[in-house]
């Protein structure tokens, strides 16, 4: 029982007290655990029951100041544990997130790992391997228990580990990023090459928990900075190389300028003294144009040979009008031959057509005529229209012992020149005395006939080519002049020439031997060729018909005789003779026919049975 208003008062004063704990305990309490409210009204709840126990016993007893303050503090005292329990609440929800949080992030970085084309590693503080990608398994045949901790090591090239692995322990020791190359081995035992990079993860206070890093397949890479390395190598190599024959090339060029500009000089003069010799050889042919006879041709011959010629001696040698001996017909500069008068075959370049050369102390091919001559020298064949007058000799001296080879077109063009004056000296000669061309058929007459004749099998035999000869003969002649008279026989003879300038080639000669006679000279044809030809001009003259007046004076025929070098023979009158025989076999067995002479024994059996039937 309360006594009096004094204990009334402190009653008072404790609930006041108990109130105010009890509600400022459970509003530290809502800021703590807000979430647990089932909790907190348990508590609020216990508070005021041990309220109402403390007003019980205050009740009972005699209250007091320390009994006013032990009901206050009672309330507080529970909720205080309430606090308290739900902090530890709070704290292990707290670590279960944060246990399934690591497990979320673990479970989001093998997902990665697995993804990437790289291999994903992680190691502990400490360097052991915790991790590797699946990856590495799949690429070297290595289990998970083989390959953790430091296992991976023995899938190492053995040339590589020590390498690996210093550089693996610097970065371990210092904290700084790993970087290195090495060959790792496949399950097929094949090493490739792989890039490792790697860096730490710190805590708060910078001390080293985990390392992560990736591992690249660079194989390729490295194949192809090899490649480049030797390309470049190569490369850098041809450089140098090119820098060296450049350089080498620019003194090379420096010599070869400095060589040319001697060169040039050398040549200008050389030039300028060969267009003094052409100048000089230009005013020997104008001059030799208007020699009239042989002794003019070589006296200025002679006089110019000196000066175009100036290192060297020489002489002029020509064959007789028999063309059996070659005589010396004048020399400059002391040139002495040992025989001034000699074969034509004692010279080579007479016998080949072409210059001969004999190198001083050279026995292969010595002219004979040059018997005895010491020094180097050199005949040259004076031509004219492919037959041979003569030789110019050539003979080097002690001063200059050389014929060079830039001479030869000099000298093969005063030869020309000599050869072309006498020539065309000889040819006006011949046109003064006759005349080439029969005046009714126009074909060339039996002088021009032997001129040709006797060039052309010199030609055939020089060259060793075939010649054929026909001999044509108009069949019954007289009997056209008696019928119709002399102009008709003219109009046949007319027709006959030109059909015949027809029938050949141009290079053939067509010429009227005489009377109705008429021979064909066909260079460089065979015996087949020859007589096709023949029997081709038979047809078409038996074909074509003459008219005169306007008048047919009948068919036309002809009887040939066909010879041809070298079967029957090789001569001009050897070949002329035989096809005469020829025509005249044919004329015998009934005219109008082509008859192939026969060879020369055959042609002397027969000649000697006719005679021995007479």
């Amino acid at each position: 029982m309360l006594h009096g208003s004094h204990e009334y008062g402190l009653l008072a004063l404790s609930i006041a007290l108990a109130m105010v704990a009890g509600y400022a305990a459970l509003g530290l309490a809502g800021r703590v655990a807000s979430t647990h409210h089932r909790s907190r009204w348990l508590w609020l709840a216990g508070g005021a029951t041990s309220m109402s126990l403390g007003i019980w016993v205050m009740h009972s007893i005699h209250p007091t100041l320390l009994g006013v303050l032990a009901v206050g503090a009672a309330p507080c005292l529970v909720l205080v544990g309430f606090i308290a329990t739900s902090l530890l609440q709070r704290l292990g929800a707290a670590q279960r997130a944060a246990a399934a949080h690591a497990r979320e992030a673990e479970l989001s970085f093998q997902t990665v790992a697995q993804a990437v084309p790289a291999i994903l590693w992680t190691a502990r503080a400490d360097g052991s391997i915790d991790f590797l990608s699946d990856q590495l398994y799949t690429y070297s045949g290595m289990t998970q228990e083989q390959a953790h901790d430091w296992g991976w090591t023995k899938a190492l090239h053995p040339d590589d580990v020590d390498v690996c692995m210093s550089k693996w322990e610097h970065s371990i020791r210092t904290g700084q990023p790993l970087e290195v190359e090495y060959r790792v081995r496949g399950a097929d035992g094949a090493y490739r090459w792989f890039l490792v990079r790697g860096n730490p993860i710190r805590d708060d206070q910078g001390q080293i928990i985990k390392w992560i890093g990736t591992c690249t397949d660079v194989e390729d890479q490295k194949h192809n900075q090899q490649i480049l390395e030797q390309q470049i190598k190569e490369r850098t190599e041809e450089l140098a190389d090119a820098n060296s024959k450049l350089q080498e090339e620019m003194w090379e060029r420096d010599v070869a300028r400095r060589q040319l500009d001697e060169q040039n000089e050398k040549m200008m003069a050389g030039l300028t003294e060969r267009s003094q010799r052409a100048t000089l050889l230009a005013k020997m042919g104008e001059l030799l144009q208007s020699c009239v006879n042989t002794e003019e041709v070589f006296a200025a011959a002679l006089g110019f040979a000196p000066k175009i010629f100036p290192t060297s001696r020489g002489a002029v040698a020509l064959l007789n009008s028999a063309r059996n001996l070659a005589e010396l017909a004048g020399s400059w500069h002391e040139c002495q031959l040992p025989v001034p008068v000699f074969a034509p075959n004692s010279c080579w370049a007479l016998r080949t057509g072409h210059p001969h050369l004999v190198v001083a102390g050279d026995t292969t091919a010595p002219c004979e005529h040059a018997a005895g001559v010491k020094h180097t020298y050199l005949c040259v064949p004076i031509q004219a229209q492919g037959e041979a007058l003569g030789i110019l000799h050539f003979q080097a001296t002690d001063e200059a012992p050389v014929l060079a080879d830039s001479e030869l077109s000099f000298k093969t063009t005063f030869a020309g020149q000599v050869g072309l004056s006498v020539a065309n000296i000889r040819l006006r000669e011949a046109l003064r005395t006759q005349s080439i061309k029969d005046p009714l058929t126009g074909l060339y007459n039996r002088r021009y006939l032997e001129e040709m004749m006797e060039r052309e099998t010199r030609r055939a035999v020089r060259a060793v080519h075939g010649l054929g000869v026909l001999m044509l003969d108009l069949d019954h002649f007289k009997k056209f002049n008696d019928t119709y008279g002399h102009e008709a026989g003219d109009t046949v003879l007319r027709e006959t020439a030109s059909l015949l300038v027809k029938s050949v080639r141009a290079e053939d000669i067509v010429c009227r031997f005489g009377g109705e006679e008429f021979v064909v000279i066909l260079p460089m044809a065979d015996l087949k060729a020859t007589h096709a030809r023949a029997e081709r001009i038979r047809s078409k003259l038996r074909e074509t018909p003459v008219l005169h007046q306007g008048q047919s004076v009948g068919m036309v025929t002809i009887s040939v005789g066909v010879a041809a070098l070298p079967g029957h023979g090789t001569t001009p009158k050897g070949l002329l003779e035989t096809a005469d025989a020829a025509l005249y076999r044919a004329k015998r067995e009934g005219r109008d026919r082509v008859v192939v002479a026969d060879p020369p024994a055959a042609a002397e059996a027969q000649s000697t049975a006719v005679e021995a039937e007479k």
